[in-house]
């Protein structure tokens, strides 16, 4: 939903009601992720020119599908915008017609329509607001089960800051809710989990879909070169909070990375070391100078990044071994490494060099072989790691970049 809140917020700033479907779980090669969201203006709301507009004149903005189900829904968004009433609906490959609504890539949404306005969601204003701010924020929806459906609980990254609203079934619902919450905050998860109706992590009756808006993930450039440059474009155009690092102030300057949040002059390693620095970062050394990335890949090989990369010929690598070896790197810290950085494209320049590193990101986060298509069999999208689907629905689905 990220990437249509602004549009939305103004919709209900301007006391608007409209249809919000979220996908809010997936099997198979369904090609959105849990937390994708599609939302339709009432009929009598005003259409505008930043989104289309559907046959009866309701504006609709963001997909779920890619398109293959978006007519579809956009019908049952417009009824719940109307009636009121919240609908979880199964959408999938048809058997007897593949041209029948459906996903004809084969994969299966779970998509859940609410009605949204002031009156249904007066957090909405509050929880843009922090993501904007970058503060995280999470809203966990019940979208299945004895309780009320629809049912919203906003749940806050700081343990201080109480939550608010109710998921309808006591507060033993709400505190077991409140705690897995912010453990899938922490690591920016979304997706479903299942409870009993009061609340036990044994029971899956109550499904609830829990949309985490947790600031983007971080990547740590070291090395004011022209490949960084690149490497900062890409990792921005993926989404994540991009810092480029030199010690050098002639070389790390805001005109040569404009695409950068921040750019920084300090030794990368002393930097580093106090820099913020979770399991979904990533550090790429591209300096390939003894001098500045062997303190560096010291410090980056004892964090908890999830990637970890440095550029170099071969017998740089070699040679950055050997030397991280004398400073006490063990073998299992040195295994972490990913040197030489990037996926096998035979990359030359700056740009396609970037794209080499966001291809081994890519494939790293979802499984992939890295090979042709073309030469491989099977399933085109993989699961995330984070990923626990199965279609009875006993386990939840995650996903990194709701």
């Amino acid at each position: 939903m990220r990437d249509i809140l602004s549009t939305i917020v103004k919709w209900w700033e301007a006391e608007e009601t409209f249809g919000l479907a979220t996908v809010v779980r997936t099997f198979r090669s369904a090609p959105r992720d849990p937390g994708a969201a599609l939302a339709v203006a009432g009929s009598a709301a005003a259409t505008g020119a930043a989104a289309g507009t559907g046959a009866d004149g309701g504006e609709v903005i963001g997909s779920v599908s890619g398109g293959c189900v978006e007519g579809a829904v956009y019908e049952l968004a417009t009824q719940v915008a109307d009636d009121g009433e919240p609908v979880l609906e199964t959408y999938g490959v048809s058997d007897d017609d593949a041209f029948a609504v459906g996903l004809t890539c084969g994969g299966i949404l779970d998509v859940f329509v609410e009605q949204i306005n002031k009156t249904t969601f007066p957090e909405l204003g509050e929880i843009a607001a922090a993501v904007d701010g970058g503060e995280p924020v999470a809203v966990a929806t019940v979208i299945s089960g004895p309780g009320k459906v629809g049912a919203r609980r906003v749940i806050w990254g700081d343990s201080a800051r109480p939550s608010s609203g109710s998921l309808g079934s006591g507060e033993r619902l709400d505190d077991a809710v409140d705690d897995d919450v912010r453990g899938m905050l922490a690591q920016g998860l979304t997706g479903t989990r299942r409870y009993g109706e009061h609340g036990e992590r044994r029971g899956d009756e109550l499904a609830v879909f829990v949309n985490s808006f947790a600031p983007p993930p971080r990547m740590y450039v070291f090395g004011a070169i022209d490949f960084a440059a690149a490497v900062a474009r890409v990792g921005k155009f993926l989404g994540y909070h991009v810092t480029v690092c030199d010690a050098r102030p002639v070389f790390a300057t805001r005109s040569r990375f404009p695409d950068a949040d921040e750019v920084v002059v300090d030794w990368p390693h002393r930097f580093l070391s106090s820099a913020e620095v979770d399991g979904r970062a990533v550090i790429a050394v591209l300096t390939h100078d003894p001098k500045f990335d062997v303190p560096v890949l010291e410090v980056a090989l004892r964090t908890p990044a999830g990637y970890i990369g440095a550029m170099g010929s071969r017998r740089t690598h070699d040679d950055r071994l050997e030397r991280l070896r004398a400073v006490g790197m063990t073998e299992a810290e040195l295994s972490r490494l990913r040197s030489p950085i990037g996926l096998d494209l035979g990359a030359r320049t700056p740009e396609e060099t970037a794209v080499s590193i966001a291809a081994e990101l890519i494939q790293l986060r979802w499984g992939g072989t890295g090979h042709a298509l073309t030469d491989t069999e099977g399933r085109i999208h993989h699961e995330s790691h984070e990923s626990h689907a199965s279609h009875e629905g006993h386990e939840s689905h995650e996903n990194a970049h709701a």
